[in-house]
């Protein structure tokens, strides 16, 4: 049922939420969970099956675009849903596959599943149900997402230890679309409310250009694509590196999952920072403790507990760049035509967070290590600082 107020359907934040947790946790990590038995089976090689799933992302950032304009126009149920039963389709391929190329393809498909599933769509349901109170619902949303790789991590490996990765995927076919066609099918606008469709239907390219092609628009969206780029580089490469910093094996693990909670900690306590400052204070802010920590991981030697403050800081620094990304948009140029802008917002941030985690390890063989290739990501950091200044 549809509250008659906000148009904003009831229990939609939880069943949205739980779409989430399922789409990210089955849609992004299971593969790289999976790497290592798919490769052990086949004899693909871990980065050709890594490229996979780059590949399907470069086509959900495409793709994204295109599904931004639908939602605006038409409400999110249907791309949704439809986003959903394609993932369904793409799991279930990849479970067939009987050579490279078609598991290559199934995950290019994933990433047509991807763009219509999670978080630029979700986002953008979200901004238009909550208006000027979107934080905190953005917030519980991320916060639940964030969880993803916690929860299906060891689900998928329990899964795959039981059925093998064939049969695995099989599986996690059946819980996307056990948990996350019906939840979008029956959560989710039909269309939006009469206002809503007003103004969706006002939607045209030159008024979404009027936006999209200013340069306030592009140097953030710069500047936003170097942040997602630098701090997910180093964070996910931060096991190779404190290896290097000669921290045991088993202490750098936990080191990377305490960026995870940190990550938690940073989207906690967003909103009361967002509060009280202005979106280009709160940008600038986050991005030069993001430079700071960077810098940090990448000049100082030790001790290894001050490291991994440091980690779990550039980790809630990641937190807090996830809700920067959701609400960068609608801070500035408000929520007329979100779901078109934020998608073209947020298309380099896709396509460069497809990279980032092979980008890190090239660059740290070209340099001769891991601390250097932190402090050049740092330096790009800090020039997004100085981008974000005039944003």
């Amino acid at each position: 049922m549809t509250n008659p107020v906000t148009g904003r359907p009831r229990g939609g934040l939880a069943a949205l939420s739980a779409a989430q947790i399922t789409s990210w946790g089955l849609l992004y990590y299971s593969l790289p969970v999976a790497v290592t038995p798919i490769s052990q089976d086949t004899g693909w090689s871990p980065t050709a099956i890594t490229a996979a799933l780059s590949a399907g992302l470069i086509v959900s950032a495409v793709a994204g675009v295109r599904v931004g304009r639908i939602l605006d126009a038409n409400g999110p149920r249907t791309v949704m849903t439809v986003g959903s039963v394609i993932g369904v389709v793409a799991l279930l391929l990849v479970a067939w596959s009987p050579t490279f190329p078609v598991f290559f393809t199934a995950w290019i498909i994933a990433g047509f599943a991807q763009s219509a599933v999670l978080y630029p769509p979700a986002f953008a349901v979200i901004t238009r149900w909550y208006g000027a109170d979107r934080v905190r619902p953005l917030t519980t949303l991320t916060l639940v997402g964030g969880l993803a790789s916690t929860v299906f991590a060891p689900l998928v490996v329990a899964l795959i230890d039981g059925l093998g990765w064939r049969g695995s995927y099989v599986v996690m076919a059946g819980i996307l679309a056990v948990i996350t066609v019906p939840l979008h099918a029956l959560f989710l606008n039909g269309r939006w409310s009469d206002d809503a469709v007003s103004q969706s239907a006002a939607v045209s390219k030159a008024e979404v250009r009027q936006v999209t092609r200013t340069p306030k628009f592009i140097i953030l969206q710069i500047a936003m694509a170097v942040a997602t780029f630098t701090l997910f580089a180093v964070t996910i490469n931060i096991i190779p590196l404190f290896l290097q910093r000669g921290m045991g094996y088993s202490l750098a693990a936990v080191a990377l999952g305490l960026i995870g909670a940190g990550q938690v900690v940073g989207r906690i306590g967003y909103p009361q920072f967002a509060r009280s400052t202005s979106a280009r204070t709160r940008t600038v802010t986050i991005f030069a403790i993001g430079a700071m920590s960077l810098l940090t991981l990448a000049l100082v030697p030790g001790p290894s507990w001050l490291l991994i403050v440091v980690a779990v800081l550039a980790g809630a620094v990641r937190g807090c760049h996830t809700l920067l990304q959701a609400t960068a948009v609608s801070d500035r140029w408000g929520t007329k035509n979100f779901g078109t802008i934020n998608a073209v917002f947020t298309a380099p941030m896709t396509f460069v967070g497809a990279f980032a985690p092979v980008a890190g390890p090239a660059l740290a063989g070209l340099l001769g290590g891991y601390p250097a290739m932190a402090i050049v990501m740092a330096i790009l950091l800090i020039g997004a600082v100085g981008l974000t200044t005039r944003s």
